[in-house]
C-alpha cells in the first residue's frame, strides 16, 4: 500500500481521475437510479472522488480502503465538506469482513485489477450485499500488462476479460445486467500512446 499512501496528497489533482469517476458516477446513477433509502458502500475508495460524485444518491456510503494515507486525505474532505452520511472505513476486505447483508449497492472503481484473489473479494462482496443488491465494477478491459509495466511489482491483473468475468461473478450468485465501455486513459511510452479502455459492469445478486 505504500504506492498509493504516497500518491494520497496529489491524487484528486490528476483531471483524469476526476473525469474518470464523474463518468462512472453518472453511468451507475442512470442505470440503478439509487434513493436516500439506500446504503452504499465504495470499495477500493481512495480519496472517494466517485462516492463524492453520488453524495447525493444514497442514505449513507461506507468508504472502505485499506491505504491509511488514502483515509487521512478522505477524512479531511468529508470533514469540510460536513457529510455527515460519508463514512470512512481504514479495512483490507481480503482479510477483515463486514457486517452481512448491510448493503443495497456496492461499488469499485479501478481496484478490483489489483486484488490477487478475486475470488475471496467477490464472496465478501456476496456477503455484505442484501438480496437483489447490486454490484457495480468499473475496471480495465483485458490488456497486455503494459498498464502496469512500470511497476515492478504489480502483482494483480492485467485488466478482466468480460465473458470470463461475468461466468467468475455466477459463481457467487451475481448476474451481469450491465455493461459498457464507458472511458478511455492513454498512456505515453516513450512517444507512443497507448489506449485502455474502461468497462462498467453492473450485476445483480441473486434473490435469497
Amino acid at each position: 500500500m505504500k504506492h498509493f499512501d504516497e500518491q494520497a496528497k496529489d491524487w484528486d489533482a490528476n483531471p483524469l481521475k476526476n473525469e474518470r469517476a464523474s463518468v462512472v458516477a453518472k453511468e451507475i446513477d442512470e442505470f440503478i437510479h439509487p434513493n436516500k433509502t439506500l446504503n452504499a458502500l465504495e470499495f477500493g475508495c481512495g480519496t472517494g472522488l466517485l462516492s463524492f460524485q453520488l453524495k447525493e444518491a444514497f442514505k449513507s456510503i461506507t468508504l472502505a480502503d485499506n491505504s491509511e494515507g488514502m483515509i487521512q486525505v478522505l477524512q479531511e474532505k468529508i470533514k469540510e465538506s460536513r457529510l455527515s452520511h460519508f463514512k470512512p472505513l481504514h479495512i483490507d476486505l481480503t482479510t477483515d469482513k463486514l457486517e452481512s447483508k448491510a448493503y443495497d449497492v456496492v461499488y469499485t472503481l479501478m481496484t478490483m485489477h489489483h486484488i490477487p484473489d478475486t475470488d475471496h473479494i467477490l464472496k465478501a462482496f456476496r456477503d455484505i450485499l442484501k438480496p437483489d443488491g447490486y454490484l457495480c465494477i468499473a475496471d480495465l478491459v483485458e490488456e497486455d500488462g503494459s498498464f502496469h509495466a512500470h511497476q515492478q511489482h504489480f502483482n494483480g491483473h492485467n485488466g478482466f476479460n468480460k465473458n470470463a468475468f461475468a461466468d467468475q461473478l455466477s459463481k457467487y450468485g451475481f448476474e451481469v445486467v450491465y455493461y459498457k465501455i464507458c472511458f478511455e486513459m492513454e498512456r505515453n511510452f516513450d512517444g507512443n500512446i497507448r489506449k485502455y479502455p474502461l468497462f462498467l459492469m453492473i450485476c445483480k445478486k441473486s434473490a435469497e
